[in-house]
């Protein structure tokens, strides 16, 4: 009785929240729906989320998007997902047009689950922060720089091929997992504590399962799994960064040269040191971004490697021919 009580008010206050929105557009909002591309919103608030976690979850991504090129005739259609409205440009021709464009036609713009889960102090726009911070990354993560850990992955991706990898069957996602996300901790914070890395990677798990949810913060949901995780992920590099500060003002020579270092050591373009939360921050959303993307990319090479061996033992062949031309 409580839980159909419970759901009933939740959905009473889903379609208060839409109606209440709904009524606040602008007209002019309304009267330019005519000039957008084909396509359903859904349901109220929830748009068509829910069909689309569920291919993203069975694997099948693709079928949400062949689906409606199909059913409008065409590349580009209008949906709405996790609360927003927007309009999806799938095909070579939608790529180009998104990255030739940028800060042109189109800008860079994340939902509001984002600006939740990775808070910052400024109140810059999307587009402007990711301008700021992607001028920011680019010494420390520029080929020259990335140069110096190349010994430093050598030894975590050896380990972990001798401690994951050593064994008949392998499960290859949670093992890539592992070991992507030993080797971001060491790269940006220079954690080397297993145990540590352990218990971090636990709440990027859910940072990464809510990103992608209904911006709805009430106890229970993905998302304020998400929103509590990232809050105790900053803290722990807050104490890092407190650590490491008080390490700088003593010796700067002897500090880790990480990527945690180089941003409290850099600053903007009004030459200001950056704001310590926002470091914490960045640092997560970097943890963030290397668990999910880069974990999936290997995951598939791996996967058609296994299918392919014809295609395995080329690349082998390739790998072991750069190899001895090193040691030439």
């Amino acid at each position: 009785m409580v839980f159909l009580l419970g759901n009933s008010l939740l959905f009473s206050f889903l379609l208060y929240y839409y109606f209440i929105n709904k009524s606040k557009q602008p007209h002019s909002r309304q009267a330019a729906a005519n000039d957008l591309p084909p396509g359903s919103f859904g349901w109220p608030f929830v748009g068509e989320t829910l069909d689309y976690l569920s291919n993203v979850k069975n694997g099948s991504l693709v079928k949400f998007l062949t689906q409606r090129r199909s059913k409008y005739s065409s590349n580009i259609f209008s949906t709405s997902l996790i609360g927003h409205p927007m309009v999806i440009l799938s095909g070579a021709k939608g790529n180009k047009f998104l990255f030739s464009n940028e800060n042109k036609l189109v800008q860079v713009w994340w939902p509001s689950s984002i600006d939740r889960i990775f808070p910052k102090t400024h109140k810059k726009a999307n587009h402007e922060d990711f301008a700021s911070t992607r001028k920011l990354l680019s010494a420390p993560l520029r080929s020259e720089s990335l140069q110096r850990f190349v010994g430093v992955a050598d030894d975590i991706l050896r380990r972990h091929l001798q401690t994951d990898w050593n064994r008949p069957q392998i499960k290859v996602l949670p093992a890539v997992r592992k070991c992507i996300f030993s080797l971001d901790c060491k790269l940006f914070l220079s954690i080397d504590d297993a145990e540590k890395v352990e218990r971090l990677s636990k709440y990027i798990e859910d940072i990464a399962s809510g990103v992608l949810s209904m911006s709805i913060n009430l106890p229970g949901p993905t998302f304020n799994r998400a929103v509590r995780a990232s809050k105790i992920m900053r803290k722990e590099v807050q104490e890092i960064i407190n650590q490491r500060k008080s390490e700088l003002s003593e010796n700067r020579n002897a500090v880790p040269d990480d990527i945690l270092s180089q941003m409290l050591q850099a600053t903007n373009e009004q030459e200001q040191f950056l704001n310590e939360s926002d470091i914490a921050s960045y640092i997560v959303g970097l943890l963030h971004g290397g668990y999910s993307t880069v974990n999936a990319a290997i995951t598939i090479i791996t996967k058609y490697m296994a299918d392919y061996p014809d295609l395995y033992s080329e690349v082998l062949k390739g790998m072991n021919i750069y190899y001895f031309k090193s040691l030439a």
